[in-house]
């Protein structure tokens, strides 16, 4: 009976407990569901014959449990950061938080096991719509704009994706997301859902909509930052990773997504820099490690696809280490601008040493997890001759030390002293980040452990095969190339903020501003009516009754010339009616009956 019930199941219907609960009985709830979840996944990983489970509706098969090496990579993190995150938010009194954010993590754990279309669309649609509220759950009008947009665009992937498993199941018959997955030929070459059909386009599209593709993006680094502090540590750990995981299960090796993620790396650092909020600044962080993820996924060989895997389940950490930081800072400071912050390391030493754990890990150190994982995609991109991309993710790699590993912590905890005085973070959060910062560090010193659960045991280094146990990281070139590229990239930041022109450091202050990004282009559209304030739904039936009236005007002006040229040749006054010369009429003649001639004789 239990191996039924499709793995998250247990934290989407116990989310509809808690509102019932209260105190400590709601606390202990919150932290068994997870557990509970974790060993009902268990329970299928120890019964090898029992890897799905299938069921017929309306005449379709679907598969909604499929269990293997690649989903497992995602379901045993999913269910840590789960836990990780209850821990972290329970202090909260707001069951609204809780409630969305079980549902959100048990939909996301369930998409990953979904072994056909229909039951992945079902939880890419549950993720979006109950992750919202953790944005909403603010309770301010900017949350509330933010979260509409966030709703919109998540909502629109959907459609896409929907869309395209009609057209694909229309082509191929076929509504299966399991089979694809195998064991890939020595050369990298394997067949999967692909770029053949338009059915697969939307579908890579949709999935490149949740995975913040460039241009795609804005709803991550417009969103993220304006939830709860719980909550934006609960929405960096499962929505871009399961795009992520969509990616690497329907087009592993698919070209285009070398290029599109060396895109994702590079231009988010330009915003990072420039940025004064500080939990956005982490936003645009997370879309420059997802460029990594997929660069591997593009690669497609065993060691890329390994290390897409790997890095996704390190960067959930740290990713969710650092914003759990920033969390502390906000909720204790009510302001997380790197201008109103400095000097809390004073008052907040264990939130800061968090910190500079996650900034490490992220930087990809020696000894911390980030080192371990993003070596294995870079590795795969020199190998396979990428050097281009190679190079364009070293350079992403010193930029995300830049404005992860030293800005954030240097103008939260350092740099100039606001004088502000805290209580530390409550045990609870304090806690939450000690698991994630301890595995952080213990995947940078034994990697074997997460290598042990990657998908591909087998990989091919320098054209042998070895297993990914003996893959060693720690080598004397790698160790010390990281390290010249990670201290000279600290001795850059020293200098550009030491160096002075005209009174002024080069490196950009952390000023009270507002960045555009490239969403400014079609925010426009959005414009505000007459000085009044409209909602999202306002503004959209304003820009389709301008877009209306755009097109009426068009059609409009079209009709008159055209009624003008036929008024011009067929009037009173026109061309043809008037009275023609008999000279006229038989130069008409004689030209029609030359050009028919010319015609018989050319198909004759």
């Amino acid at each position: 009976m239990i191996y039924s019930v499709p793995p998250g199941m247990f934290l989407i219907l116990g989310a509809l407990l808690i509102p019932f609960l209260r105190g400590r009985v709601r606390s202990t709830a919150l932290l068994l569901l997870p557990i509970l979840s974790a060993l009902h996944l268990l329970a299928f990983v120890s019964v090898p014959a029992v890897t799905h489970y299938s069921l017929h509706v309306f005449g379709y098969e679907l598969t909604p449990t499929h269990i293997d090496g690649l989903s497992l990579v995602w379901g045993y993190i999913f269910h840590i950061a789960a836990f990780v995150s209850a821990l972290y938010s329970l202090h909260v009194k707001d069951a609204v938080q809780h409630v969305s954010g079980l549902i959100y993590m048990g939909a996301a754990i369930g998409a990953v096991f979904a072994g056909d279309l229909i039951t992945l669309f079902v939880y890419w649609e549950l993720t979006a719509v109950s992750s919202v509220f953790l944005i909403w759950a603010s309770r301010t009008e900017r949350s509330y704009r933010a979260g509409m947009r966030y709703l919109l665009v998540q909502v629109g992937s959907g459609v896409l994706l929907l869309s395209g498993i009609l057209f694909h199941f229309r082509d191929t018959g076929s509504l299966a997301f399991d089979s694809a997955f195998r064991e890939l030929l020595p050369t990298g070459e394997g067949l999967y859902v692909g770029l053949n059909s338009p059915g697969t386009i939307l579908i890579f599209i949709a999935f490149g909509i949740k995975a913040a593709f460039p241009l795609l993006h804005n709803w991550l680094s417009d969103a993220y930052p304006e939830a709860t502090p719980t909550g934006t540590v609960v929405l960096s750990a499962f929505t871009t990773k399961l795009a992520i995981y969509a990616l690497a299960r329907g087009f592993p090796g698919t070209e285009i997504l070398i290029y599109i993620g060396a895109v994702m790396t590079a231009f988010p650092i330009f915003f990072a820099v420039i940025e004064n909020d500080l939990r956005r600044v982490l936003a645009y962080s997370l879309n420059n490690q997802l460029g990594f993820m997929v660069v591997g996924i593009g690669i497609g060989t065993s060691l890329s696809l390994n290390g897409t895997a790997a890095h996704a389940f390190a960067h959930i950490l740290y990713k969710a280490l650092l914003f759990m930081s920033m969390g502390a800072v906000l909720m204790r400071t009510g302001t997380i601008k790197g201008s109103e912050l400095g000097g809390l390391y004073k008052s907040m030493p264990w939130t800061a040493g968090f910190c500079i754990v996650g900034a490490a890990s992220i930087s990809a150190f020696p000894l911390f997890s980030g080192f371990v994982t993003k070596s294995l995609i870079l590795t795969a991109a020199a190998q396979e001759h990428h050097t281009v991309v190679w190079l364009v993710l070293l350079f992403a790699s010193a930029g995300v030390f830049h404005h992860s590993g030293i800005k954030i912590p240097y103008f939260a905890f350092f740099a100039h002293d606001s004088g502000t005085r805290v209580k530390e973070a409550p045990w609870n959060m304090l806690v939450a980040m000690g698991i994630a910062a301890t595995l952080c560090i213990l995947i940078g010193i034994v990697p074997g452990p997460l290598y042990s659960i990657l998908p591909y045991q087998n990989v091919v280094v320098e054209h042998v095969t070895i297993s990914i146990l003996d893959h060693h990281i720690y080598t004397t070139t790698h160790v010390i190339t990281q390290l010249q590229l990670l201290l000279f990239s600290a001795l850059a930041f020293t200098v550009l903020n030491r160096w002075k022109v005209g009174g002024a450091a080069i490196y950009p202050p952390e000023l009270p501003s507002v960045n555009l990004d490239t969403d400014w282009m079609y925010r426009r559209l959005f414009l505000r009516a007459k000085g009044q304030s409209l909602s999202p739904v306002e503004r959209m039936h304003a820009l389709l009754g301008r877009m209306r009236a755009a097109v009426d005007a068009l059609v409009a002006s079209l009709l008159s010339q055209s009624q003008n040229m036929v008024r011009h040749f067929l009037g009173p006054h026109g061309m043809l009616p008037r009275t023609w010369s008999i000279s006229a009429k038989a130069a008409c003649a004689v030209l029609l009956l030359t050009g028919y001639l010319v015609l018989y004789y050319v198909y004759l």
